[in-house]
């Protein structure tokens, strides 16, 4: 059964539809779901619409919304379906997949509201005076294909905002408008740390050194936790053989989102790498391995490729290359334990440092469509419960989900939430039983027999791209001091304190500080504020004063000034 705020939600969809055809008749329906924050409707509108004509849409929403009208089921025949949406080609089109599915129902479902008819399943309020008290507002309208398929028409979709209190809709609407500001695409470029190229391609990103400074100490700060644990960074090739992929069953069922390549040479099928699992099987399977050598932790921090598609890109959340703070251990069955363990240590040591709350959440297998899937029942029922009975004997906060497991196997996601209240899914660590067996990887066991290891895959953070657009967001661009590209601008109060203060500079690089100078001939309170619109953690000023003292007067976070030496300062800085 739905939530109560969903079904309104629903509901007013169909409101929705029905105002839309009051005022605009001939309108072609699409569908209208509900969806997270309120619902949609596409329609094929006689003439294009925009945002300002959804005050009007609305209002006559509310107008119908006042006459009370109920929703009425009704369940028809195929065929009276058809009649009845017979100006309606998408309707039409969508009763021919009812007919063309599994179950080839004899009747659907229809639900009414006055004159106004919908295939629909339902459930709906009683009636639109249960729809009196609910806070909504039509949000934007957007373009979005039919079926979200390219080749089908371009139809216009929507949107409304809906909840159950006034004051739920305003906290939404304060919160988005927060996040707006906070929009990694706008920061990121005001700070100049990325850049799009359309001469590259979508999905392509370059970043600048600033923006690389900031990318490196995520990757740096993840390799020194996998350094923590025993892993060893390795470095393999971006293309490879589509027998590699074949044999980890990524070409099988990952592989239209993998890029082909062509060359000019072999007529061997090639593709770039989406994910580093499979090369780290051919070295562990390069030599011989006995039990004393396990576990054998790998770390790889390659480029990947995915063919995503242009729809889904967005900003460094949605890339077509990225990289990923990866690792593979194989190992025993009597260690999957205690390197779970090691894993969740440093997952929780990444996320206090970053400042994010989380939990996490069991991915599990879809038991209703385990075509989708690598490997045997036993391996999965294995897997799965193995890693439950350790999260509970952790006591630790988890959440179940269905269908979230990887093809190969099962997985605990880390969600994280950030200053805005958002979750994203960014770690994970996966128990595969699965890849071993498909690459023949073996070891020697100490009864002098030949044995399969186990795999964990596990990212710290996931992508240090799509983590770098969190950060952008969760900090609003005010990284911590230890990530901020630029940790201090050292300024001089006037043109006759600009020698000085490029020793200052020298001194502070030197001392491993990430610095700048700003020698521009402005006022001192303009370079302040062009420091804090930069949003630099310090200002390092430079005077008279400081000259005679040997000091420098910075400028904390706080707001404070303090007089202090420069290797004190770069000391502050540094740790």
């Amino acid at each position: 059964m739905e939530n109560e705020i969903e079904i309104v939600r629903h509901s007013l969809a169909h409101v929705l539809a029905a105002s839309v055809l009051r005022l605009y008749p001939g309108t072609k329906l699409g569908t209208g779901p509900n969806i997270e924050d309120g619902f949609y409707y596409d329609f094929h509108f006689k003439k294009s619409i925009s945002s300002e004509d959804l005050s009007a849409i609305e209002a006559e929403m509310r107008k119908l919304i006042n006459e009370n009208q109920n929703f009425e089921k009704i369940v028809v025949p195929i065929a009276q379906a058809r009649r009845i949406f017979k100006n309606e080609p998408y309707k039409q089109e969508l009763i021919d997949d009812i007919e063309k599915g599994e179950d080839r129902p004899e009747s659907v479902t229809v639900y009414k509201l006055g004159t106004f008819e919908d295939l629909c399943r339902g459930p709906h309020v009683a009636s639109t005076a249960e729809l009196r008290g609910v806070a909504f507002k039509l949000d934007k309208v957007a373009g979005a294909y039919w079926k979200g398929e390219e080749s089908n028409n371009m139809l216009s979709r929507i949107y409304g905002l809906a909840f159950a209190k006034k004051s739920e809709l305003a906290k939404f609407l304060e919160l988005r408008e927060e996040a707006e500001k906070r929009d990694h695409k706008k920061l990121g470029k005001e700070l100049g740390l990325f850049i799009f190229s359309d001469l590259i391609g979508p999905g392509l990103p370059i970043y600048t050194p600033e923006g690389t400074i900031l990318r490196n100490s995520i990757k740096d700060y993840s390799n020194a936790l996998r350094a923590k644990m025993g892993y060893l960074e390795v470095h393999t090739p971006q293309i490879n053989k589509a027998d590699l992929f074949k044999k980890s069953g990524h070409y099988e069922k990952y592989r239209e989102n993998m890029f082909k390549l062509e060359s000019n040479y072999t007529q061997d099928e090639y593709y770039l790498k989406p994910m580093n699992c499979p090369q780290h099987t051919q070295i562990y399977a390069s030599k011989l391995r006995s039990y004393k050598d396990l576990p054998i932790r790998l770390a790889d921090f390659a480029n990947l490729y995915r063919d995503e598609k242009p729809g889904q890109l967005g900003g460094l959340t949605r890339l077509r290359a990225f990289s990923q703070d990866d690792g593979h251990c194989f190992c025993r069955e009597d260690q999957i334990e205690s390197e779970f363990s090691l894993l969740l240590d440093a997952v929780k040591q990444a996320m206090s440092r970053y400042g994010l709350d989380y939990y996490i959440r069991l991915s599990l297998r879809d038991e209703n469509n385990k075509d989708a899937y690598l490997g045997d029942d036993k391996s999965w029922v294995k897997s799965q419960e193995m890693l439950e009975k350790m999260l509970k004997e952790k006591n630790i906060d988890y959440r179940r989900a269905e269908g979230e497991a990887a093809f190969y196997g099962p997985k605990m996601d880390l969600v994280a939430e950030d200053s805005l209240g958002r979750e994203w899914q960014l770690s994970t660590i996966q128990l595969d039983f699965n890849m071993p067996v498909r690459f023949g990887l073996e070891y020697i066991g100490e009864d002098g027999k030949k044995h399969t290891p186990a795999m964990i895959h596990s990212a710290i953070v996931g992508s240090p791209e799509r983590f770098m657009a969190v950060l952008i967001e969760h900090y609003g661009g005010n990284f911590p001091v230890w990530l901020a590209p630029v940790q201090v601008t050292v300024i001089p109060v006037s043109n006759k304190h600009n020698n000085h203060a490029q020793e200052v500079y020298e001194q502070l690089k030197e001392l491993g500080v990430r610095v700048a100078i700003n020698l521009a001939n402005e006022t001192l309170g303009r370079k302040i504020r062009e420091n804090e619109k930069k949003k630099i953690p310090y200002v390092a000023v430079v005077g008279d004063k400081e000259i005679a003292n040997n000091t420098i007067a910075v400028r904390l976070a706080d707001g404070r000034n303090q007089n202090m030496s420069v290797s004190d300062f770069a000391q502050l800085v540094i740790d």
